[in-house]
């Protein structure tokens, strides 16, 4: 079932650390079955705070969700995230 994995950045830290992960983060997903669905497109925000970029990736199932997120190439680069800004990740099963 297709799964999807939203990050939402809340605030930023350190915008040098944000710049390395971006010009890296691609090449992790290589070898995963990945679909980029949004990433850092026009939002309108609704109901709550404010949120800095949103990004969205489809996955065939929440396993391959956790499979990327947890291989070693990931895990490497996303330490730049941590580093850089305030995320929220979640992984959501579809319907």
């Amino acid at each position: 079932m297709a799964t999807y994995m939203v990050f939402t950045r809340e605030s930023t830290r350190d915008p040098s650390e944000l710049q390395t992960y971006s010009q890296t983060v691609g090449k992790t997903l290589s070898g995963h079955p990945v679909k980029v669905l949004a990433a850092y497109g026009r939002q309108k925000v609704v109901e709550g705070p404010e949120v800095e970029g949103v990004v969205i990736l489809e996955f065939p199932s929440i396993d391959a969700a956790k499979a990327w997120y947890d291989s070693p190439a990931y895990r490497e680069v996303r330490e730049h995230r941590f580093r850089g800004a305030e995320y929220r990740a979640v992984i959501v099963e579809g319907v």
